[in-house]
């Protein structure tokens, strides 16, 4: 009569915890070595008195063709691609990894703003976008004539 009783279910969780050390270890991690899910990136929105400011994650954009920029009926779109090779020029390579993926975000901006003078600026990894707003709507009282 063995002393520890048979359960089932302990040979799957063996296994699991066995493929789980498998692919962490063998295979590259994007997610953990890049910080974020490519295909939906963090976008945070603030505004300030004359203008709408989108801050953004993504590392890893090498030229300004990778990323496209839209405005539409006061919502953000922000999309492009991200093309990463680390090259090694040395005689033993052992490993080289890559990294292709796309991203897309469209967000609803907090107030109505310019499509004209928006600037974007991409430092470190993060892309900066400055929206005008556009001139509040004024209210303009409109008398009756009584006759």
């Amino acid at each position: 009569m063995p002393l520890i009783p048979y359960e089932p279910f302990r040979r799957l969780e063996n296994m699991r915890q066995e493929l789980d050390h498998f692919f962490r270890t063998d295979f590259p991690d994007f997610k953990a070595g890049f910080g974020q899910n490519f295909g939906n990136p963090s976008i945070d929105i603030y505004d300030t008195e004359n203008e709408v400011v989108a801050t953004c994650d993504i590392p890893g954009l090498e030229k300004k063709e990778d990323v496209n920029i839209d405005i539409d009926n006061n919502i953000l779109s922000i999309s492009g691609t991200i093309n990463k090779v680390n090259e090694i020029k040395e005689e033993h390579l052992h490993r080289q990894e890559r990294f292709v993926g796309r991203f897309q975000r469209s967000v609803s901006l907090p107030s109505r703003v310019s499509s004209e003078g928006v600037k974007a600026t991409y430092k470190n990894g993060v892309l900066e976008i400055r929206m005008p707003k556009l001139e509040p709507h004024t209210k303009k009282r409109i008398d009756v004539e009584f006759h």
